[in-house]
């Protein structure tokens, strides 16, 4: 709900940082790859009870993940960088949750599969409208910049990260963001779902 917000506000600075990893060399995979190691670094903060560190880890990776795709556009976008950038950021977002059950599985072990469950509910919905929306050739006007289709929803990745950063800044209410987030998952869920029955009609349908 807050991505394209966000991304506007944020352009011009990763436009300029991007400019600068270009003059020096850097290339958007390396980005990609160094913003994964952070947020898995992140998460391995976090399961130590290291929470203050696991946040700062977890912004400089989200700065990569918005820095890649800046450098990507000043030079070939490509297949690769785009599939590279989904299939590892949907691997740091399970990371986190299993990270706070990792450091307090006793308190923490429940919420936190059930805020991994809601994850695969809005992955599993935003990749399936994704592959149907690329079978038609569909544009999304909000997210003309991405490398697929991108449909939006109650939670998107700058929820996700202040979810995230509240578990980090206030742990002992861990349940709580969860069981909260979860609840947000369902409706992204649910309104994906909606939005796939309502554009993917039986018209001109593929066969199963």
């Amino acid at each position: 709900m807050l991505d394209r917000v966000l991304i506007t506000w944020l352009r011009p600075g990763l436009d300029r940082g991007a400019r600068v990893l270009h003059a020096a060399h850097a290339r958007a995979d390396g980005v990609t790859w160094v913003g994964f190691a952070l947020g898995i670094g992140a998460a391995a903060a976090i399961a130590s009870g290291a929470n203050g560190w696991g946040l700062a880890l977890m912004l400089a990776s989200r700065l990569c993940d918005g820095l890649d795709g800046a450098l990507a556009r000043l030079t070939r976008p490509t297949d690769r960088g785009a599939f590279l950038d989904i299939a590892l950021d949907f691997v740091f977002y399970a990371s986190i949750p299993l990270a706070f059950a990792v450091a307090d599985p006793a308190q923490r072990a429940l919420p936190a599969a059930v805020l991994l469950a809601a994850f695969v509910g809005t992955a599993s919905s935003f990749l399936a409208f994704a592959v149907f929306a690329e079978r038609r050739r569909m544009a999304s006007d909000a997210y003309p910049r991405k490398g697929l289709y991108y449909l939006g929803g109650l939670t998107e990745a700058t929820e996700t990260l202040v979810c995230f950063a509240l578990m980090c800044l206030w742990p002992q209410h861990f349940a709580w963001w969860a069981d909260g987030f979860a609840a947000m998952c369902g409706l992204t869920i649910a309104s994906r779902i909606a939005a796939g029955w309502r554009v993917f009609g039986e018209s001109g349908s593929p066969q199963r």
